[in-house]
């Protein structure tokens, strides 16, 4: 297939891609390469990308509409995998408006594109933050998400809804995935394990908001691609149950479904730090602070739907994951 990559500089756009070409996809990534985080990382993803035959990077943002449109007429894609966003829960809260030029005018950009080219499917990136103030454990795709607590999860969940509205309009198979705090090699330096590696490495002071008492549903990344991929490959179809009496907010009429991607195993973060400390050989004090604005106190997804639709199995263990991390972590920055 010929497939559309935005975000491809960015940690899990650059894993899909690789990902895709190496079992034999014709790849094209486009990103903006900004600033919200170190740009020499994102070059050097792309050069572990660029010495397959089969991909192109273009530097373009998902925001020029002109842009987005030339070369979604140009290029005629099979398939669209839209991971390219303004990603973080509290820089939303310094600076909104980047929010709502990737994340809202971007994203209806890429789906104009799709529609216009009649894209076979697009899947797209929504964020496990949807769920807001939900408290219902695990969290389903059959829940009601409409309690955002930060304007990033508020953006993801208007994709969800901007996605729904072109797939019933114009039938445009769509599919949003949940995804629930992904980590790995290659992977954001303004996340946890990141910064968690990078002070214990250091000596330095570790803040750990909410007393250590979050429990998140950490990820890897190869079981969040594996989960992408099988997707991808399988267009969203409409589902013929649907009832408006008993609207089920995962699937629609037109052919639209939304899914968690996560390990379905939450751990408790002080827990995820002594792994990291085990890891490294070292320890360092911790600074116990409340709550932050914007932050979710636990994550934990229900992957059941995945896992019944396209096999999806989570294979990594936090165990393994997080050395995988370390060791990539240190030969990277050599340290």
């Amino acid at each position: 297939m010929k497939v559309l990559v935005t975000g491809a500089a960015g940690f899990i756009g650059f894993h899909v891609c690789r990902r895709l070409l190496e079992r034999g996809d014709e790849v094209v990534g486009i990103d903006n390469l900004n600033s919200y985080y170190e740009v020499t990382l994102k070059q050097a993803r792309l050069e572990k990308l660029v010495v397959y035959p089969h991909f192109r990077f273009i530097r373009l943002d998902i925001a020029e509409r002109d842009g987005i449109a030339d070369l979604f007429s140009r290029e005629h894609f099979d398939r669209v995998v839209h991971l390219a966003a303004q990603a973080g829960v509290r820089y939303s809260l310094e600076n909104p408006h980047a929010y709502a030029d990737s994340n809202l005018v971007g994203f209806l950009n890429v789906l104009e594109g799709c529609r216009q080219t009649s894209v076979q499917h697009l899947v797209y990136a929504s964020s496990s933050s949807v769920y807001g103030s939900n408290e219902t454990m695990p969290f389903s795709v059959h829940d009601n998400v409409d309690h955002p607590v930060s304007l990033y999860a508020a953006t993801k969940k208007a994709n969800e809804l901007m996605a729904h509205s072109y797939s019933h309009l114009y039938q445009l198979p769509v599919t949003g995935l949940r995804f629930f705090t992904v980590y790995g090699p290659w992977g954001r330096p303004d996340m946890s394990p990141f910064l968690f590696v990078r002070a214990i490495l250091e000596g330095a002071p570790l803040k750990v908001f909410n007393h250590g008492r979050h429990r998140r549903d950490f990820t890897y990344i190869d079981d969040i691609v594996e989960g992408v991929v099988r997707v991808l490959d399988r267009p969203a179809a409409p589902n013929p149950g649907w009832s408006g009496l008993q609207p089920d907010p995962a699937t629609a009429r037109a052919p639209y479904r939304i899914y968690n991607i996560g390990n379905s195993e939450p751990v408790e973060l002080l827990v995820y730090i002594e792994l990291i400390e085990k890891a490294l050989g070292k320890t360092t004090e911790k600074i116990l602070l409340p709550l932050q604005a914007g932050d979710v106190e636990h994550t934990y997804a229900d992957v059941s739907d995945l896992e019944r639709d396209v096999e999806y199995r989570p294979q990594v263990s936090i165990n393994e994951g997080i050395e995988r991390f370390v060791s990539w972590y240190r030969e990277f920055y050599r340290v």
